[in-house]
């Protein structure tokens, strides 16, 4: 196994300035979630030996503690890190119900959106002038479920144009919504597919995308509580919306 130069670690560093789109993995489970997605590893560089658990499958090298710990975001690295170039989804329409992220910036919210959006069979999220998909923090929130949906980034504009384009049955939350637990989703959805519109923390939906919401929901909360975490509403409502699907 080669020892990485300190040329090489110079270069990488500054691909990983440089390349928004060159993804530096420093978590096993979500090297192996990438890779079985099928994006191709460019350069594995592991601290010893024995943690190469996928053999020649690319150009492997050996490297100290203080190299991964500069090539990792991670505060605890695991003594792992794979490039690996991120493959943007080409703009499509929804083929299953779908998550809408209206301008969110954090991360970690959006990433643990994904990661719910996933497991309720919610296919498709499109990020409207939102966080990167390549953040790190928020694949490592995402917990490597970014690489088994179709993360779709684009402008405000674009998406209005699509969503009339398309037709899309969109539905938000609001406090002057109707109760999600009374709400028969599973009627709402039985001829289309429905995409759920979670919006800014502190201005919520924008004008312009509420517009082209036909539906409004809200999740009863105490008095006094005037809002959740985003992605703690939206995980209550996605759940809601597939729950007939997850039984």
């Amino acid at each position: 196994m080669l020892r990485l130069s300190i040329n090489q670690l110079k270069n990488l560093k500054k691909q990983k300035r440089e390349n928004r789109f060159l993804l530096f993995l420093d978590n096993i489970k979500i090297i192996k979630d990438a890779i079985a997605s099928g994006l191709k590893p460019i350069t594995i560089i592991v601290e010893k030996e024995e943690l190469n658990e996928w053999g020649d499958i690319c150009p492997i090298y050996l490297a100290d503690r203080k190299t991964i710990e500069q090539l990792s975001d991670s505060k605890t690295p695991q003594g792992v890190v794979c490039l690996t170039e991120y493959l943007p989804h080409m703009v499509e329409k929804p083929k299953t119900n779908f998550l809408v992220v209206d301008a969110l910036q954090d991360p970690g919210n959006v990433g643990t959106l994904i990661r719910t959006a996933t497991a309720c069979g919610f296919d498709y999220v499109y990020l409207i002038d939102s966080v990167s998909p390549t953040n790190n923090k928020l694949i490592r929130s995402s917990v490597g479920t970014i690489f088994q949906n179709n993360i779709i980034s684009l402008s405000r504009n674009d998406f209005i144009k699509k969503a009339k384009e398309w037709k899309l049955h969109l539905l938000k939350a609001d406090t002057n919504g109707a109760d999600i637990f009374e709400t028969d989703f599973e009627k709402m959805t039985k001829n289309d597919f429905l995409g759920l519109v979670i919006g800014n923390e502190g201005q919520g939906v924008s004008k312009e995308i509420s517009t082209l919401c036909q539906h409004t929901v809200r999740i009863p909360m105490k008095e006094g509580v005037e809002s959740l975490n985003a992605s703690i509403s939206g995980a209550i409502i996605m759940y809601q919306i597939a729950k007939s699907n997850l039984k």
